[in-house]
């Protein structure tokens, strides 16, 4: 397994609510990734929820996201630690985004983001004394 992971590729305009491809994380030597969600670009009175799902045979996702980032309105990058170590079940993650606009002057919501995930390498142990 890479170590590290697109979830959403750079600079993807997202116009309406959406997932995107599944992944198999059975491979990652930590089972500890820190989640990247970079905001290039978006219009006023709208805002994005970006989740992590899991699944043990990477078709079904459930009902709830094993990984809610931070809502968010604007441009920027938001940082969050995805830890699977917990879940032994999770083979396979995906990205979802769930989009909302209140606006009057266009119709639609309109982000351009990306997701990135960065494995988080093992801590070296202690020699023993």
């Amino acid at each position: 397994m890479p170590s590290s992971l697109v979830l959403i590729p750079p600079a993807t305009r997202v116009t309406a609510n959406g997932h995107g491809e599944s992944f198999d994380v059975r491979q990652s030597q930590t089972r500890t990734f820190l989640c990247t969600l970079l905001i290039t670009d978006q219009i006023e009175q709208e805002s994005v929820d970006v989740s992590i799902w899991g699944s043990a045979d990477g078709e079904n996702f459930g009902t709830k996201p094993i990984l809610m980032l931070p809502q968010r309105f604007y441009r920027g990058e938001t940082r969050q630690v995805l830890d699977l170590t917990t879940r032994p079940e999770v083979n396979f993650i995906r990205a979802q985004w769930d989009l909302a606009r209140w606006g009057r002057v266009a119709p639609h919501p309109m982000f351009v983001i990306g997701l990135a995930l960065a494995e988080v390498p093992a801590f070296a142990q202690p020699a023993a004394r």
